[in-house]
């Protein structure tokens, strides 16, 4: 393929208004109406997003006015969804989508007031608890019944046959055989477990969907409306559009950075792959790949932190860490699963001999790529002047520093505003452009450096102020607001062209409510997934399933660790299939989460809770790509033209990387900035991690630089292997613990610090009877001694001269995630043994990777120079 031949006219594969309307049948339902209805739908979702706004905003407890418990907006949230997702959600394919049918209206108002039954009799249920009466019994079952419809509808039918089958096995437990019988439970119980306590659909998962989600979305929904996703995009062409695949290395930036701003894999299909899938099939990738491509970058938008899909804040809840925590263990895997597809993009652009897009830049490319750097170099350096600047000022002037950043902030972006207004506006900031080749890098960035004002003040409350996610994005989501309703008006006046000031500040206030409304609509299926998914949450505390999966996987996988890492990750695939990723995550995690952590400390293996987390959430989301379910699949296939069903196993196959690293979580902690001393040892995971990750995916897709030898794949899979678990090895020659009489945990416990892990080995009793041993990482929490420190993660021991007993565990504590129960006993102190660090062992490995490119590079040598023998001398 020329590069003649790339600059081509591009013609989308199909109309726009089609894409739209898939991501809006998926994400915002299907049903356009039109006149009052389409008014009053807009309306309720404007004052969703208005009630979401003063609930997280500090304004009510400073004037004590209007302020709402977390019961109360938990059901007016759900009732919003309910009603929302009544109206937005055809019930079938038939039915009307230009009007809503009574039924809806009926089903509408029915869930909204059983969800705001709640609010209105909330002092009476909160005086009779477990206690219903045949009214909120009615209620509870008409509220449940309503939100399976809309489940159904809004999420899709997998989410709606969990949800019943756990109803169903409420009902049925003293009828079932085995393992996995239980007593049942009443009617009235099941009412108060699941609708009116917060036990299971008013539960943790609504609570972080009402508190922080909801937020987050309306950030990237605004974010998206003042321009900052065709923005990325531009930015990404314009960094990667002229290398070698080009347009598909730009696919995968730009995925990436709209990642941040997007909850829906399918829209982040959408959104990049309108205009990345028709330029990879242009410069020459097939169909089916380059919708994989797209597909695969585009679900791996939802690992890439601050947001990761909302799944971040349900993880830092679920687990009991801070968000921050969650970012730092999160970060380093994403960027490695985004490297790892930047290679194999680059490897399948070398097998077909594919060039990039025409190139036309001012001056050479080396002074372009220069002045890249330099702008990069100047953002970093800024950002530390900003962060060293602003710690100053806050010691310096106290309580007025956050007036005097704000005033900052604000003179920055105007004068952001008016360094754009200085140059035209590019033919590639109009969305519907189509890239026939690379648009400046410098042109590109100066038209939309202020869209990174809002992201910083959001990372700059999360991570320095140390405010609450929704909190957080309540300001950032503020800064967005004015910046949509500004932007517009202030390029205006500074361009002198005062004649359309007006209509520019009503384009800019429409652009603002259109935001607001598209955050409500979005949320409605966030709304409905993670209320249904509370179903499951309220049905394993009421029954116990949880340990009846935790015996039948062990009895399945034979006690084998990797047997049953594998099962679970499986079961996670197809619990994840056809769900959003909130959901998703809510379901895999209250299921199979204890699975793996209660069977890995019976194997010995000390796992941090927040890898079993991200192990389930990592899996819960392959679904979005696994066929036949694979709904981003079905989206990338509906622009290349390409078979969805063949898009989504090549989307597989590429995913194949991603698929790998929650088993590294599990054995390799140092992945997820865990148990790291000092930068030397951080250097070398790096470096470590990154060429093995280089060799899993020479060695999947049979390529490093050519074509690979069956013995070179072998090698390149033991090299992998080794860096990524060097501990393997040294564990045969030397065991990782010691251990130490029980006694000793007390005085362990009082020499580490708050935050350092104690290893523990407990005597427990299965839920049949069964006496295990198993070995926990129980991290301290903040207390004076070692008792106190134990005691603020949940556990309290008691010595009785050589033996510890446990004496007692506290309710969603560390202590009791680990399956610690009241009336264990410690046998042990498991101390880390004094030996050679296990990253030596990834000097052999990194030598035969060096033989094997070596050998790979004299042969290439050797074939190119075949090649240009065989050509046909010149005139």
């Amino acid at each position: 393929m020329t590069t003649t031949d790339a600059a081509k006219p591009i013609d989308p594969p199909i109309d726009a208004d089609a894409l739209q309307e898939l991501v809006a049948s998926v994400d915002m339902g299907g049903r356009k109406p039109t006149g009052p209805t389409a008014r009053l739908m807009m309306l309720v979702a404007l004052s969703w997003s208005l009630f979401q706004l003063w609930y997280a905003s500090p304004l009510p407890f400073i004037f004590n006015v209007g302020v709402i418990t977390d019961g109360i907006a938990r059901s007016i949230h759900l009732a919003f969804s309910l009603f929302l997702a009544a109206t937005s959600y055809p019930a079938f394919v038939r039915s009307p989508r230009d009007r809503v049918p009574l039924i809806d209206w009926i089903l509408g108002i029915a869930g909204a007031a059983s969800s705001m039954y709640l609010v209105v009799f909330y002092q009476d249920l909160a005086l009779r608890p477990g206690l219903p009466t045949t009214l909120d019994i009615a209620v509870s079952v008409v509220g449940v019944l309503v939100l399976i419809e809309m489940a159904r509808r809004a999420v899709g039918p997998a989410i709606m046959v969990i949800a019943i089958i756990m109803l169903g096995y409420i009902f049925a437990g003293p009828h079932l055989p085995g393992m996995i019988a239980h007593k049942g439970a009443s009617l009235s119980r099941a009412s108060s477990q699941m609708w009116l306590t917060s036990e299971g659909i008013f539960g943790v998962a609504l609570g972080v969907s009402t508190n922080v989600v909801f937020m987050f979305v309306l950030f990237g929904s605004m974010l998206e409306k003042a321009g900052a996703g065709g923005y990325f995009i531009r930015l990404a062409f314009s960094l990667l559009g002229g290398f070698r695949g080009g347009p598909a290395k730009a696919a995968v930036a730009a995925s990436g950075m709209t990642g941040v701003i997007s909850g829906s894999s399918i829209a982040n299909v959408v959104t990049t792959g309108t205009f990345t899938i028709p330029l990879m099939k242009r410069v020459g990738y097939p169909a089916v790949k380059a919708g994989a491509v797209e597909c695969a970058a585009s679900v791996n938008g939802q690992i890439m932190p601050p947001v990761m899909g909302a799944a971040a804040f349900l993880i830092a809840e679920y687990v009991g860490i801070s968000y921050a925590d969650v970012v730092k263990h999160a970060f380093f895997p994403a960027l490695l699963t985004y490297g790892s597809l930047f290679y194999i993009v680059d490897i399948e652009a070398m097998k077909m001999g594919l060039k990039g897009l025409p190139v036309t830049r001012h001056g050479t490319l080396g002074n372009s790529l220069l002045r890249g750097l330099m702008n990069v170099c100047g953002a970093i350096i800024l950002a530390g002047l900003v962060y060293y600047g602003i710690g100053w000022t806050k010691t310096l002037f106290g309580i007025y520093a956050t007036a005097m950043i704000a005033v900052a902030v604000l003179a920055l972006y105007v004068w952001l505003i008016a360094y754009r207004a200085k140059f035209p506006d590019s033919p590639h900031d109009d969305p519907a452009h189509a890239f026939v080749e690379v648009p400046d890098f410098r042109v590109t960035v100066r038209t939309g450096l202020h869209y990174i004002l809002p992201v910083v003040v959001l990372i700059w409350c999360l991570m320095v102020e140390e405010l609450s996610p929704g909190l957080s994005a309540f300001w950032g989501a503020m800064v967005l607001i004015l910046l949509t309703i500004t932007q517009r008006p202030l390029t205006a006046h500074f361009r002198g062209q005062k004649e359309i000031l007006r209509s520019e500040f009503i384009g800019g206030l429409k652009d603002m409510v259109d935001g607001l409304i598209a955050a409500a609509r979005n949320m409605t299926t966030v709304g409905i997934a993670t209320s249904t998914a509370g179903i499951v949450v309220g049905t394993v505390l009421l029954t116990g399933i949880g340990l009846v999966m935790t015996e039948v996987v062990e009895l399945v996988s034979g006690g084998s660790l990797l047997i049953m890492l594998f099962l679970t990750a499986i079961i996670c695939i197809i619990l994840g299939m056809g769900m959003p990723t909130t959901a998703s995550y809510v379901v895999v995690a209250t299921l199979m989460a204890p699975v793996i952590v209660d069977l890995a400390a019976k194997n010995d293996l000390a796992v941090p809770l927040v890898a079993v987390h991200l192990f389930v959430f990592y899996f819960g989301l392959m679904a979005d790509v696994t066929p036949p379910v694979g709904l981003a699949a079905y989206a990338a296939s509906a622009i290349s033209g390409a078979d969805p069903v063949k898009t989504g196993v090549q989307g597989f196959r590429y995913e194949i990387r991603t698929a790998l690293l929650p088993f590294i979580f599990i054995f390799n902690h140092r992945l997820l900035m865990i148990d790291i001393d000092g930068p030397l040892e951080f250097v070398v995971m790096v470096i470590g991690s990154a060429a093995a990750m280089f060799c899993f995916v020479a060695a999947t897709q049979h390529w490093m630089i050519i074509r690979n030898k069956l013995y070179e794949t072998a090698l390149l899979l033991l090299v992998c292997f080794t860096l990524f678990r060097p501990g393997f090895w040294l564990d045969m020659v030397e065991a990782p613990f010691s251990f130490a009489p029980p006694t000793e945990v007390f005085a362990e416990a009082d020499a580490n610090e708050p935050g350092d892990p104690v290893f523990i080995r407990f005597e427990t009793q299965t839920s049949i009877g069964d006496i295990v041993e198993k070995t926990v990482r129980l991290r301290l929490g903040e207390g004076a001694n070692g008792t106190a420190r134990m005691r603020a993660e949940g556990l309290n021991l008691n010595r009785l001269g050589d033996e510890v007993m446990v004496t007692s565990v506290r309710l969603r504590s560390q202590a009791a995630k680990f399956g610690i129960q009241p009336g264990d006993r410690v046998i042990a102190l498991a101390r880390p043994t004094d030996r050679p660090s296990p990253q030596w062992f990834m000097l052999p490995a990194l030598l035969v990777l060096g033989g094997v490119f070596m050998l790979q590079l004299r042969r290439k040598r050797r074939l190119d120079a075949a090649t240009q023998e065989a050509l046909p001398a010149e005139g």
